[in-house]
């Protein structure tokens, strides 16, 4: 008997799993994100299709442990003066966006459906507050998180998380059942809730870590990380606040501990796992028979929504100094409604303010905003690229300039500068519009265009420049300027920037009159300094930095007239130089 009840525990969690894994790989390589693979893997496992998991609400409500360790990471991230410095956008740009989109929610719920007041708002208010998770997931996905425009969008999510305490206040007033007089009960003990983890968070964990440390036993800080976690998230859900929330705020002051990374590391793997488990308990919660029945109502309430909030979403960010394209940006990501929005429409089912119906049909339209958000996101990424090479930035059309410089990024602006303190006529060009835009602001012309084209080198006056320096650090591509260049401007040198021994082989095979690597020479002058340092004789420095570079050079000949060497430089190419030959060397790689 036990062993069919563990056989009927462990299958349907084994299909789940497996799920994931065939479709998360599929969705991610069709260019449709991880999060959209597991939607897809949760609504095919849910109760409309294969009906392994017929409650998808308690699967839900457990993984919504994934946003909590999510937010608890993010808090490690953000020290507590980097958060005292954003609260200007987080009450600012925060306030405005959650104001402004529940009252043109609520409105549109009012005038478009002829929803009553109180459940215009409800509906509305559920869609105002984005998902956390779906936007965080993407943020990190894309290397964005740590960006200003990241940062904003992660203020805006603070601040809606913030914002749970007071709407749900507003639920109980509207609350036939109920006239209030407990809101503000709730909103006291929330406040010293919060105090309450402050104080801890500020004056016991470092101590507490510090304890568990002297164990030496890893499991054991292991289960000290995650009882802080799970102990704030609890915290804040009994005091009626955000779980994440919570963990947020033990992350922010445990971001200064000496413990943080051990710490870090420890939660990881649960927060990736359980963040998965959220997304796909997501897919499984949608009901495509409410789908099929209610399909036009369904879309209906989804488009005006939509366009409502990313009207508001795309006008506070203008009104806030954002770009057009950055507006754009952040408008496909907040499109969509937030997992709070089921635990507001239960709250207002219970206070019977909204009936079961409209709460199955409103939980509805914000599983299908959260699940076409991926696909949002793309669409707007291939149609923002022209859109953002318009804005501030001047295609290359017929320039003229002795020396044409392509890709302005750290090794090209480095690479100007000498030519520019001689007076050289530069033209610069670049396929990176924020780029261009950052170097206009400070007095750098650059003009937009993809030196890999034929008719960009062209208008960029490649056909009359002594020199074409290519410092792009997409060794591909720079190989496709090299043969374009070679061929249709010879009387042009090429200097050309490689990104690895590998690519310097074949830079030298094609012919380029002059290239370098990337980090060589600032490698040398590391070690030659380390010599320094070390009390070494200015002539014995300079007498192994000239052995180093002559051995280096001739086993780079001796590769040129051999194989290439694929990759990236490797340990050992060249023989250990005579003065360190008997000594012991201790190398570290990875």
């Amino acid at each position: 008997m036990a062993d069919v009840s563990l056989g009927q525990t462990i299958g349907p969690a084994v299909a789940l799993m497996g799920a994931a894994v065939v479709a998360v790989p599929l969705f991610k390589r069709l260019g449709l994100g991880s999060v959209l693979g597991y939607f897809g893997a949760g609504v095919l496992v849910g109760p409309s299709l294969l009906g392994l998991f017929a409650d998808a609400q308690s699967i839900l409500h457990f993984s919504e442990l994934g946003v909590v360790m999510f937010l608890f990471v993010i808090g490690l991230e953000l020290r507590p003066h980097k958060l005292w410095a954003m609260r200007g956008q987080i009450f600012g740009l925060g306030l405005a966006q959650v104001a402004g989109a529940i009252a043109a929610l609520s409105l549109t719920g009012a005038l478009a459906f002829n929803l009553p007041g109180p459940v215009a708002f409800i509906a509305g208010t559920g869609f105002v507050l984005s998902s956390t998770a779906v936007i965080m997931s993407v943020l990190q996905d894309r290397g964005e998180l740590s960006g200003a425009e990241g940062q904003k969008s992660v203020a805006i999510l603070l601040f809606e998380d913030l914002m749970i305490v007071p709407l749900l206040a507003v639920v109980g007033f509207l609350s036939p059942l109920s006239h209030g007089q407990a809101s503000w009960t709730d909103m006291l003990v929330a406040v010293a809730a919060m105090l309450a983890l402050l104080g801890v968070s500020r004056w016991v964990l470092n101590p507490f870590f510090a304890l568990l440390a002297r164990a030496r036993t890893r499991e054991v800080l292991t289960a000290g990380a995650l009882l802080v976690v799970l102990g704030a998230a609890l915290l804040m859900d009994v005091a009626g606040l955000s779980m994440a929330m919570g963990a947020f705020l033990a992350g922010v002051m445990l971001s200064n501990s000496s413990y943080r990374h051990q710490i870090e590391s420890d939660v990881e793997p649960f927060r990736g796992l359980l963040m998965g488990l959220f997304f796909l308990a997501v897919g499984m919660s949608l009901d495509l028979a409410i789908v099929a029945a209610e399909w036009q109502l369904l879309l209906a309430l989804l488009l005006a929504f939509t366009t409502a909030k990313g009207a508001v979403v795309y006008t506070v960010a203008r009104l806030f100094g954002s770009s057009n394209h950055q507006a754009l940006h952040r408008t496909s990501m907040f499109l969509q409604g937030g997992e709070f929005a089921f635990v507001l429409y239960t709250a207002a089912t219970a206070g019977g303010v909204i009936d079961a119906q409209q709460n199955a049909l409103f939980a509805t339209v914000i599983i299908l905003s959260m699940t076409m958000t991926p696909l949002l996101m793309i669409a707007a990424d291939r149609l923002l690229r022209t859109e953002a090479s318009m804005e501030g930035v001047d295609a290359a059309r017929d320039l003229k300039g002795r020396v044409l410089i392509i890709g302005f990024g750290r090794f090209g602006q480095i690479a100007s500068q000498p030519l520019l303190a001689k007076g050289v006529d530069l033209t610069v060009i670049d396929n990176n519009p924020d780029r261009i835009r950052d170097a206009g602001r400070y007095g750098f012309k650059v003009f937009f265009g993809d030196g890999a084209r034929l008719d960009v080198l062209h208008h960029s006056g490649a056909s009359g420049a002594d020199a074409i320096i290519i410092c792009i650090d997409d060794s591909k591509a720079a190989m496709q300027i090299v043969e374009l260049a070679q061929h249709e401007f010879p009387q042009a040198q090429l200097l050309v920037r490689s990104r690895d021994r590998g690519h310097a082989v074949e830079l030298i095979r094609a012919g380029v009159d002059y290239q370098i690597r990337e980090t060589v020479e600032s490698a040398y002058v590391m070690g030659a300094e380390g010599l320094r340092v070390l009390g070494f004789a200015e002539v014995d420095i300079a007498e192994v930095a000239e052995d180093i570079r002559r051995r280096d050079d001739e086993r780079l000949s001796e590769q040129v007239q051999g194989d290439a060497m694929s990759g990236s430089d490797r340990l050992l190419l060249q023989p250990v130089p005579e003065p360190l030959v008997g000594r012991k060397v201790t190398v570290a790689d990875r």
